[in-house]
């Protein structure tokens, strides 16, 4: 079992702690004023973390190496695709 915060004490505001701030990176998608990326962050312990590109203090959701391979694997999929594109 991963070593981070349960589901009752985790907090996507605080939870930016978990990471180093100078191992965030930009998709290389993302537009040069920001546009509507994320960052990820490849933390310690093998835990990823998500958070908005525009927002400074955005909250961070937090993976584990499983749970971002399966995201991963989805989107390449189409899962979260929108209708039509």
């Amino acid at each position: 079992m991963t070593d981070y915060p349960s589901a009752p004490d985790y907090d996507p505001n605080t939870a930016a702690t978990l990471f180093e701030d100078a191992t965030w990176e930009k998709s290389f998608a993302s537009e040069p004023n920001g546009g509507n990326c994320v960052e990820v962050n490849l933390g310690e312990g093998g835990l990823v973390g998500v958070r908005d590109t525009k927002l400074t203090r955005s909250p961070v959701f937090v993976f584990d190496a499983g749970e971002w391979q399966a995201f991963l694997i989805a989107v390449k999929a189409g899962q979260f695709d929108l209708p039509g594109t």
